[in-house]
């Protein structure tokens, strides 16, 4: 078992396992909670990773992920919402793939923070920014910045609230507006030269294991009432946001 388990990455089998029991928790939280999972995996991934592997493996794990969860929904998604969404993702990937320009570190954080605080608390978006044009450069925003942070998920998902009070349409349209913007990890990391072999076995038993978990938040997310769901929900973001606004801050040397 050990001896498999070291194949599946350049990692210890150990950490294989370990990452392959957290992809299936996670997956769960972000189907029974709507959000939350994918910035988990991430902050773990980032202590038992090497820098250059992190954003590429974990948006090929997040891509099944949510891939899954899409299809297990199909039913719910706004194809409306989507088909406004994706011309902005393709938009954010070809930026992404050729700009090199960053921002100084910590203030991307703050800035990403403070739009999720205001998308649960503020009294809510100008019904303009809410039409196809707002949609299609949220698409390219998030898109973007989810080749520099990795986790974009509490800022598509609080573009995804403004449209939808009920649990299971929110979650469908999160999940198929994730699976998209993930998938073009694949060309931008593809085109900056990630070798993305050495990781194949453990992306596809992450993959297999939050597949498993995203079968069994959906049980737990149909038991919830559209109000306890909004509640936790939202709360899951503001957590997010706080725990931005802490690694910003950080960042900045404050």
């Amino acid at each position: 078992m050990e001896g498999m388990l070291e194949l599946l990455s350049p990692l210890s089998a150990a950490i294989n396992l370990g990452l392959v029991l957290l992809a299936a928790l996670t997956s769960g939280v972000s189907a029974a909670v709507g959000i939350g999972g994918g910035t988990l995996l991430i902050m773990v991934m980032a202590q038992v990773m090497p820098a250059t592997a992190l954003i590429p493996v974990h948006g090929m794990v997040q891509l099944g992920s949510n891939g899954g969860r899409a299809l297990m929904t199909w039913r719910h998604i706004d194809r409306g919402l989507l088909a406004a969404f994706l011309p902005g993702v393709v938009l954010g990937a070809l930026v992404a793939a050729w700009l090199l320009v960053r921002l100084p570190p910590g203030v991307l954080e703050l800035c990403i923070a403070a739009f999720v605080l205001y998308s649960c608390w503020g009294p809510g978006w100008p019904r303009g920014w809410l039409g196809r044009g707002g949609t299609l450069l949220a698409g390219a925003l998030t898109t973007f910045l989810s080749s520099l942070v990795g986790a974009s998920g509490p800022l598509v998902g609080a573009v995804i609230k403004q449209h939808f009070g009920e649990r299971l349409p929110r979650v469908a349209t999160f999940a198929a507006c994730m699976s998209f913007q993930h998938l073009t990890k694949a060309f931008i990391f593809g085109v900056a030269g990630f070798v993305f072999h050495e990781w194949l076995a453990l992306m596809a038993a992450m993959i297999v294991a939050g597949l498993a978990g995203t079968w069994l938040g959906l049980r737990l997310l149909r038991r919830l009432s559209d109000r306890r769901f909004d509640g936790l929900f939202k709360w899951v973001l503001t957590l997010l946001a706080l725990r931005l606004i802490w690694l910003g801050l950080g960042r900045l040397g404050v």
